[in-house]
């Protein structure tokens, strides 16, 4: 491969030593090389990173696969169960990193989150836990919520996890739940299509990057059309259209990621380092949508918003 050609040219003409590879499996963000960063690597100086994206369609097994052929020193996967548990499956020698939004005691991923132990730990963020929280910020923007529905994506591991915990806080506030599926684009659209026939209130989007992508854009798009009031995970959901977000800060928790790959490459064990719990939590509300829906946003919940977009 190109990279390996780089590295054995290098090698043979006595140029700088080789650096370390972080192989990255899922979704980049910014925020990631900052953690790198603040640990004292930089990508293309002193740290090589080989990108492996999970689009639709494509299996997370087939590309964490690729990074071990690659002999990457750490993976990081991020933010998806399905990664984690890809870059899991595939070695249990390389030092991987994950980024997800769920218990990974629950998925298997570790055997505890004080000492991990193995060759895998990680961040998690406050992503599944607080689906009931959605739920709340609904009903106080509307009070005569009597059914909603949740999409998730039934693909991913920790789909039947994040309904499960809506199914008790709805049934004791009176609220009918439907749990929609949808993993391809056509099944977004017809879940749209199908949420006049359910009577439905509200829409809850579960946390799943399928979701938090570019279906990000055709999700805002289709509650407008819909006039379906729509709380996603995600807070660039709300910054472009969406009505309103509340989840973990990924920001935060892509940082801490990288933190994490820079201790592992100065020499630090994964499995002695313990799960970091990111509780950064951002409440986004989109006050021009509001009004589009014909909805108005109680002053108190407008107080607590980290960010109003009007």
């Amino acid at each position: 491969m190109v990279v390996g050609a780089l590295t054995t040219r290098r090698e043979a003409i006595g140029q700088q030593p080789l650096i370390p590879t972080v192989g990255f499996l899922g979704d980049i963000h910014r925020a990631f090389h900052e953690g790198l960063e603040q640990i004292g690597y930089v990508e293309g100086k002193n740290v090589a990173i080989v990108y492996r994206q999970v689009t639709p369609g494509t299996d997370p097994l087939v590309l964490a696969t690729e990074l071990v052929r690659e002999r990457v020193t750490v993976i990081a996967a991020a933010p998806a169960v399905a990664f984690a548990l890809a870059a899991k499956a595939v070695t249990s020698t390389i030092p991987t990193v994950f980024h997800i939004g769920a218990d990974p005691l629950k998925h298997g991923l570790v055997a505890s989150m004080g000492r991990p132990g193995g060759n895998i730990t990680g961040v998690t963020n406050l992503n599944a836990e607080v689906g009931p929280k959605r739920l709340e910020l609904m009903l106080e923007i509307m009070p005569s919520l009597r059914s909603v529905a949740i999409l998730v994506n039934p693909t991913n591991p920790a789909a039947e996890a994040v309904s499960q915990e809506l199914r008790e806080p709805a049934r004791d506030r009176g609220v009918q739940l439907h749990v929609l599926h949808a993993s391809r684009e056509a099944e977004v659209n017809g879940v749209f299509a199908s949420l006049g026939g359910l009577s439905v209130d509200g829409l809850i989007v579960a946390p799943d990057g399928f979701f938090a992508r570019k279906n990000a854009a055709q999700l805002i798009a289709l509650a407008a059309q819909y006039a379906v009031p729509t709380i996603y995970t995600f807070r660039n959901a709300a910054q472009e259209g969406g009505l309103m977000s509340y989840g973990g800060d990924t920001d935060d928790a892509y940082r801490l990621l990288g933190v994490y790959v820079g201790r592992i490459l100065k020499g630090e064990r994964a499995g002695d380092l313990p799960v970091h719990q990111s509780t950064k939590v951002q409440l986004v509300i989109n006050l021009k949508t509001a009004k589009a829906l014909g909805l108005t946003i109680p002053p108190a919940l407008l107080a607590r918003a980290d960010e109003v977009i009007e």
